[in-house]
């Protein structure tokens, strides 16, 4: 239960505002080394940047031309990390470079790349790169195009498919080691004492309408809001006046975007990572859930943070590229199943071209601004999300003036990664009459060791072992684990980012939403006047965010 009276009678030694990877892991990080911490999203978990990324735990390849190598060195110990903590969500994933003449990078320049990002990942568990002469690459991707091919690099990073449950389980974590951890409360004002310091946090609960204030006088406040840092920074007020932290603006947003397809004719069985004919940008074409990711772009964006979308520029880009890579594809604007679209939140500068802004974290500290108990992160990385939380509460503890003990994230498991207590060999054998047996392996996939809670569910009430719809695995006990122990609150929570439903249906998930309300009647206490506001809202988002123009014009 949300009880936020008591949250207004708590000290709070750390409060984070925005709950998207960086804010969750610096919460989780704070909670564990024994701060009473408090974190305030307004919206759901991993409902901005964190879900619309490239869905990758990467080195950063391609920071190595702007030598950023602390960057990448960092990624790719953090890569490494995640392999060993949260392997049920981050899987090893080949990748192939494939070089053209006219591509801006030479073969033997590609080649020292691969050598260097080796180097720079001594101490990994993956394979390390091989470079494939012409005739070796069109043997194994026999379908892309072969004219002016000069050969390729095949190396291997980590993709992470369910984004959002990567946040979901560092969220939980956290909560688990005490954290008070709110989605959709939306913070409406930051109150400046004559201390120089924020001395309160006003909030609303975007569920039920009620306000309250948190008192912030002893506690260090993160902004962790991704695109919407300069937002957070303008909710500053004395009394009634609004003031400015900030006279400049930190962030300079740029607009990322990807299309989701089915598998097409010549589809790579590996992932390609592709550098664009028009523009040099790369790109990446990944097997995803069946499907095919295919992303991203990279334009600077000044737009509203609330509602971004793919352009039908943006997708006929990505489809004309990968059609120029593939060309038995003939990928048209009817294949694309669907589209989403998210905005870094990097640095602002201002004249530099999009993709050679810097894609390093900055921990500001708004002391310089005479505000002496905040800070603001601009830049982070999904990869990266640890070293930030570690990061910010190695500060944290600094700025109270106690000493910080050691830092526990870098070998301890996510909640899906710790001992199981039902294998899967174990449910196949015991629920396999009950559930289809991909629907059980499935659940493994998303949860990992917690799998076993999802079950007992079923076990209860046997008609939640039924699939949601015939073409997916995920059954009837997900929708009411997600509302009992996961915190979603609407149906977009729920297909869009405690499950894939939204994303890999044919329909955005809209054939599924009268069997989850259903269930969510049955079992979580819905009325069908709630279902019927959420089904609109959910097409609402669905046509805000996700369809492309040119499907609703």
């Amino acid at each position: 239960m949300r009880n936020f009276p008591e949250i207004q009678n708590t000290a709070y030694d750390l409060i984070v505002i925005g709950g998207g990877i960086n804010g969750v892991g610096t919460a989780r990080d704070g909670a564990l080394r024994g701060l009473k911490t408090l974190l305030i999203e307004k919206d759901d978990f991993a409902s901005g940047t964190s879900s619309w990324s490239t869905r990758l735990i990467h080195g950063g390849l391609r920071y190595l031309e702007y030598f950023e190598f602390n960057l990448v060195r960092e990624s790719l110990r953090e890569r490494e990390v995640l392999l060993h903590t949260a392997p049920h969500l981050v899987h090893p994933l080949q990748l192939t470079i494939p070089v053209y003449d006219w591509s801006s990078r030479a073969y033997w320049e590609i080649q020292a790349g691969m050598i260097l990002y080796d180097i720079l990942s001594f101490d990994k568990t993956l394979p390390p790169h091989r470079m494939l002469p012409p005739q070796q690459f069109q043997q194994l991707f026999r379908a892309a195009e072969k004219q002016g091919l000069k050969g390729g690099a095949q190396y291997f990073d980590g993709q992470v498919e369910y984004a959002e449950r990567l946040d979901l389980e560092v969220t939980l974590s956290a909560q688990k080691a005490g954290a008070e951890m709110l989605n959709y409360v939306a913070v409406t004002g930051l109150e400046k004492g004559d201390n120089n310091l924020i001395t309160a946090i006003h909030c609303q609960d975007q569920l039920s309408g009620e306000k309250f204030t948190v008192n912030s006088t002893q506690a260090i406040v993160i902004n962790t809001a991704g695109p919407w840092v300069d937002e957070v920074c303008g909710l500053a007020r004395r009394g009634s006046e609004p003031i400015a932290i900030v006279n400049e603006r930190k962030i300079g947003g740029t607009k990322g975007s990807h299309i989701v397809v089915d598998p097409f004719p010549g589809a790579p069985a590996s992932a390609l990572y592709v550098e664009a004919f028009v523009d040099k940008r790369p790109y990446f074409i990944i097997p995803w859930l069946g499907k095919y990711l295919i992303g991203t772009t990279d334009h600077r964006y000044d737009g509203s943070l609330d509602q971004v979308k793919a352009s039908d520029d943006e997708i006929d880009y990505l489809i004309a590229e990968t059609n120029r890579v593939m060309p038995a594809a003939q990928l048209t604007r009817q294949d694309v199943r669907f589209t989403y679209s998210g905005v870094r939140p990097l640095p602002y500068t201002d004249g530099k071209k999009a993709g050679s802004i810097t894609r390093n974290h900055i921990l500001y500290d708004h002391s310089q601004d005479g505000v002496n108990n905040l800070i603001s992160l601009i830049g982070g990385k999904l990869t990266t999300y640890r070293q930030v939380g570690e990061e910010m509460v190695d500060k944290v503890y600094a700025k109270l003036g106690r000493s910080a003990p050691p830092c526990p994230t870098l070998t301890q498991p996510l909640p899906g990664a710790e001992a199981y207590s039902l294998s899967l060999e174990t449910a196949m054998d015991k629920y396999g009459d009950q559930l289809e047996r991909h629907s059980i392996q499935h659940l493994f996939c998303l949860y990992g060791a917690r799998a076993g809670e999802i079950l007992a569910l079923v076990h209860g009430a046997p008609e939640l072992g039924e699939q949601i719809i015939p073409s997916l695995p995920d059954i009837k006990a997900q929708v009411v684990f997600a509302v009992q122990a996961e915190m979603a609150h609407t149906l977009v929570d729920i297909c869009r980012r405690r499950t894939a439903i939204a994303m890999v249906t044919d329909d955005y998930g809209f054939s599924a939403l009268a069997g989850i309300c259903q269930t969510l009647m049955n079992h979580c206490g819905w009325t069908q006047g709630q279902c019927d506001e959420q089904i609109q809202k959910y097409h609402e988002y669905m046509e805000e965010n996700c369809i492309p123009d040119y499907c609703l014009n």
